[in-house]
């Protein structure tokens, strides 16, 4: 085995605040266009960030077990992480009336800074 459960919780709980710094940080950039913009931001990396979270909770929340088990949990994670990224930018263009470009780029910002949290030691 090369890497524990705690390791891998370890490593997801790195990538979630990597990914909520760097989503305050797209926010942020966002306040110079003004409006709507940060919120924007805001809702489309949270949604990244909290979707991630969750996906990470459930594929490595349910201790040791067999292989059919791991994959369930983690197939399920991945099902639930892009159901709350689309539910969640879904709900902030139709109800919410965020625009939909500072969503996307902080969602990929996130998504990036996911890839780069989890390749690194």
């Amino acid at each position: 085995m090369l890497n524990s459960v705690a390791a891998g919780r370890r490593q997801a709980g790195r990538a979630v605040a990597w990914q909520t710094a760097a989503t305050v940080l797209v926010a942020l950039l966002c306040l110079w266009p003004g409006g709507r913009w940060p919120a924007a931001a805001l809702a489309g990396g949270g949604a990244v960030t909290l979707a991630n979270w969750l996906a990470a909770r459930l594929a490595l929340g349910g201790g040791i077990g067999g292989a059919g088990v791991a994959v369930t949990r983690l197939l399920a994670g991945v099902a639930v992480k892009w159901l709350v990224v689309i539910g969640v930018m879904g709900l902030g263009v139709v109800a919410w009336g965020l625009p939909p470009l500072p969503m996307l780029v902080a969602a990929a910002v996130a998504l990036v800074i996911q890839m780069l949290a989890l390749a690194s030691r």
